[in-house]
C-alpha cells in the first residue's frame, strides 16, 4: 500500500538528514522535491500547493533554521501536516435513533461497491450488530447474483428480487429489516461508467426515502484523481458523509487518499485492502500518515493479530522467541497466520523500518502449500535445527516435496528474514501498552 510514495519519501528523508544545518533556501529546495513526489503520486495539484504552503510557513521559521536537528524538525512538520491533510481521528459510523440504521453505498461502476457491501456487513456483524443487505443495483445483470454470493460467504441475509425498481427494493428491504429486527441495512446501489443525471436522480430518490445514517461513497483507490473528481461530484450533488477507498492492496500511488478529504470535506471511513471479506480496515489518519512516512503502524498490526491469533498461541510463540527457539514448524504456522492478516508487504509496512528492510518479500497464498510440502519433507530434527541442512539433505527434501533445491534455498532465506522480523516484533512488544505485548512476543 503506497509503497512507491513511501519509498520516495524515505529516500528524501535520508538525503535531508545528511545535510546537517539547513538554510532557508535549502528548506525551500527540499519542499520543491516533496512537491514533485506528491504530484508523481497523483495528489491533487491544489491540495499539494496548500499542503506545502502550510509546511513552508512552519519550516522556514527560526525554530527550524536554528534547530540542532533541522532535518528532523522539517520531517516532523511534514508528518504533522500530513496528519491534518488526512483528517481527524477515525470515529464510529453514525447510527439512527430508531433501527435500522441505513448505510447507502454509492459510486461509479467498477469501484467495488458490491464487495464492499459484504465487507462492511461482516465488519459490523463481528461487532455485535445485525446487518442485512439490499440488492438495489438493477442495472448490472450480475450485480444481484454477486451480492447474494458475497452475502452467503459472510453469512449475511440479502434482500433481492422483491420489486422492479431500485427504490421499491430499498423500501421493501427497510420494511423487512424493521419487521424482523435487523438493526442495520446496507444498500448496494447501481453505478455508471460516468456521472449522469439519471443515476443521480435514482440515488436521490433512494436517499430521500430511506433517510440513511450514512451515505458512503465507494471509490477505486487505484484510479487516483478520477476517484477524487467523482467523489467531489457525488458530494456536491448527493451529499455524501464519508468515503471508502477500495483496491489499496496493490501499490496505489496514494493521490486519492491524500486528496479526497481535502477536496470533499468528508472523511475516509474505511479502506479495502484485499479481495477477502475480512479485508476492510478502519481508516485512522494518524496511523496512515505514519505508514506513508515509513514510521510504521504497530497499533493496527496488533489489532489484526488480536483478531486472527489466539492468545495462548501468541504466548507460546513469545516464549520460544525469548529462548531463540523459533524453528521451521513455527515458521510454517506463522506464515499461515500471517496469510489471514492480509498481504505480508502491507504488514511489514506497519513495523517501523521493516518495510524498507523486507521490501519485495511477498506471500502468495498459492505458495503456502509448496512451503508446507518442503517443511513436511524434513525430519523433525531438520525442522528444529535448520542449520544442519547440507547439500545432500536439501536435494532429498526438494525431491520429496516436488520442488527444486533453488526453491528450498529461497525458503531458507525467507525463514531467516522472518526470524529477524519476529525478533524485532518481540522487542517492540516489550514497549507496547499492557495487554499488547504478548501478541508481539
Amino acid at each position: 500500500m503506497f509503497n512507491e510514495l513511501s519509498e520516495k519519501l524515505e529516500n528524501f528523508f535520508s538525503k535531508l538528514r545528511s545535510r546537517g544545518k539547513l538554510t532557508e533556501h535549502e528548506v525551500q529546495s527540499a519542499l520543491r522535491e516533496v512537491r514533485r513526489i506528491l504530484l508523481e503520486a497523483d495528489v491533487n495539484l491544489k491540495v499539494a500547493k496548500t499542503f506545502l504552503k502550510n509546511v513552508e510557513q512552519r519550516a522556514v521559521g527560526e525554530e527550524v533554521i536554528r534547530s540542532v536537528t533541522p532535518a528532523q524538525q522539517v520531517i516532523k512538520i511534514l508528518h504533522d501536516e500530513m496528519r491534518k491533510l488526512l483528517g481527524a481521528n477515525w470515529s464510529q459510523l453514525n447510527r439512527s435513533k430508531e433501527p435500522p440504521s441505513v448505510y447507502l453505498l454509492v459510486g461509479l461502476q467498477g469501484s467495488g461497491k458490491t464487495t464492499t457491501a459484504g465487507k462492511l456487513g461482516l465488519y459490523l456483524k463481528k461487532r455485535g450488530m445485525r446487518p442485512i443487505l439490499a440488492a438495489c443495483d438493477l442495472q448490472r445483470p450480475a450485480a444481484i447474483d454477486q451480492l447474494e454470493k458475497v452475502g452467503k460467504q459472510g453469512g449475511l441475509e440479502v434482500v433481492s428480487r422483491v420489486a422492479k425498481t431500485p427504490l421499491e427494493v430499498a423500501l421493501a428491504a427497510k420494511e423487512r429489516a424493521r419487521a424482523e429486527g435487523w438493526d442495520t441495512l446496507i444498500v448496494d446501489t447501481a453505478g455508471r461508467l460516468h456521472i449522469d443525471q439519471a443515476l443521480m436522480q435514482e440515488l436521490t430518490e433512494i436517499k430521500e426515502a430511506l433517510h440513511p445514517a450514512e451515505v458512503l461513497f465507494v471509490a477505486d483507490g487505484m484510479s487516483g484523481q478520477d476517484a477524487v473528481n467523482s467523489a467531489s461530484a457525488f458530494s456536491e450533488q448527493l451529499g455524501i458523509t464519508g468515503v471508502i477507498l477500495t483496491k489499496l492492496e496493490g501499490d496505489a500511488r496514494g493521490g486519492a487518499a491524500l486528496s479526497i478529504r481535502e477536496v470533499t470535506g468528508q472523511p475516509i471511513r474505511f479502506i479495502g485492502i484485499g479481495e477477502k471479506l475480512e479485508a476492510l480496515e478502519e481508516f485512522h489518519p494518524a496511523r496512515m500518515a505514519d505508514r506513508i512516512l515509513g514510521l510504521g503502524d504497530i497499533v493496527t498490526l496488533v489489532e489484526k493479530a488480536q483478531e486472527t491469533i489466539k492468545q495462548e498461541e501468541a504466548l507460546k510463540l513469545a516464549q520460544k522467541l525469548k529462548k531463540a527457539q523459533f524453528d521451521l514448524e513455527d515458521f510454517l504456522n506463522q506464515i499461515k497466520q500471517l496469510s489471514k492478516m492480509g498481504p505480508l508487504e502491507n504488514l511489514l509496512q506497519m513495523i517501523p523500518g521493516a518495510g524498507k528492510m523486507f521490501r519485495g518479500i511477498q506471500l502468495d497464498p498459492k505458495e503456502i502449500k509448496r512451503v508446507e510440502a518442503m517443511i513436511l519433507s524434513m525430519t523433525p530434527q531438520e525442522r528444529r535445527q535448520p542449520n544442519i541442512l547440507n547439500g545432500s539433505r536439501r536435494r532429498r527434501i526438494a525431491a520429496g516435496s516436488g520442488t527444486t533445491v533453488q526453491d528450498l534455498n529461497r525458503l531458507m532465506n525467507q525463514f531467516e528474514q522472518i526470524k529477524k522480523m519476529m525478533k524485532r516484533m518481540s522487542g517492540m512488544g516489550k514497549r507496547m501498552p499492557k495487554g499488547f505485548g504478548p501478541l508481539l512476543g
